[in-house]
């Protein structure tokens, strides 16, 4: 049976699903421990940003086609326009869940709204969790606690940049945490940036013609993450993001193919995925001052 299908296209819609008081039309600061209703087995399509520390309960959160086990003290965080089902684990009777849920138009106009776009973990949490120690988990508490007095506060022309910086403060220390996270996690993102340069390798190593260039999207599916997390692990641990490694990888394989094979340039480009090859030869080019023409004509020479 398909979940019921909740828009949460406001912070009252989340509020009154779990029957929750809204104190300010913009934001709230949520304990599902107070909640007097529980929900199961739902979809929720979120119109604002929301971030959430789990406890205590199991249940499962699922993104597109991929589960994420939702254990006792981590941080998910979800942002407009993503679609979470929901469903708890068989024999749970509670919620030790804490929260905030803003609406992007609190932040309109503000700092925080300049820089909102730069917290990429609103793109990847849902598939790489962020787990905090004790006392990390104690700041997250405490600028939950404070953006709750805020609210408790009468609201005037201040307020929405009062509780925007206490908002940015937050996402401040958890991209510092996940930076943490980052390295302490070293051993098992290497191997996951093994596995991406194996793949990579596999990807051209097959003769058919490709259809397409591949995407980081490509990758980061098949090793079931997102790719901008993908993307921020892989700068991390080799210094260059995945596009940069995907083109290398890419002008080996064309200039193997211009050295070892009498395939025309238009030929060799669509073999590689490029639609047209002026994008080939210009992609060619700015990464070996050499169009493929003079670099095959080069290698001739120099045998």
């Amino acid at each position: 049976m398909d979940n019921k299908i909740v828009n949460i296209d406001c912070v009252d819609a989340y509020n009154r699903l779990f029957g929750l008081p809204t104190r300010h039309p913009l934001v709230t600061v949520v304990d599902l421990n107070n909640a007097p209703a529980m929900i199961d087995n739902v979809r929720m399509h979120y119109g604002v940003y929301a971030l959430f520390l789990k406890n205590g309960v199991n249940c499962t959160l699922k993104y597109g086609r991929r589960k994420y086990d939702y254990q006792a003290g981590t941080v998910v965080s979800f942002s407009p326009g993503q679609v979470i089902d929901v469903v708890m684990t068989e024999g749970e009777i509670s919620h030790d869940v804490l929260g905030v849920l803003f609406h992007p138009d609190l932040i309109y106009g503000t700092p925080l709204g300049e820089k909102i776009s730069t917290f990429d973990f609103f793109d990847y949490s849902q598939m790489e969790a962020l787990h905090l120690s004790d006392d990390e988990r104690a700041i997250f508490i405490n600028c939950l606690a404070n953006i709750d007095k805020e609210l408790n506060h009468p609201v005037d022309s201040h307020s929405s940049l009062v509780i925007s910086a206490n908002i940015q403060l937050l996402l401040e220390y958890l991209s510092r945490f996940y930076d943490r996270q980052f390295i302490t996690r070293h051993k098992v993102n290497s191997e996951i940036v093994a596995q991406f340069e194996r793949m990579l390798k596999e990807y051209y190593d097959s003769p058919d013609t490709k259809e397409a260039l591949p995407a980081v999207s490509y990758f980061a599916d098949k090793l079931c993450l997102t790719p901008k997390y993908l993307s921020e692990l892989v700068k991390r641990e080799t210094g260059m993001t995945t596009k940069v490694l995907i083109t290398q990888h890419l002008v080996n394989v064309a200039k193997h193919s211009l050295a070892v094979s009498n395939d025309d340039v238009g030929m060799i480009a669509y073999k590689l995925g490029f639609q047209y090859p002026a994008h080939f030869s210009r992609m060619f080019r700015r990464h070996t001052g050499l169009t493929p023409s003079e670099f095959r004509q080069k290698i001739v020479e120099q045998n």
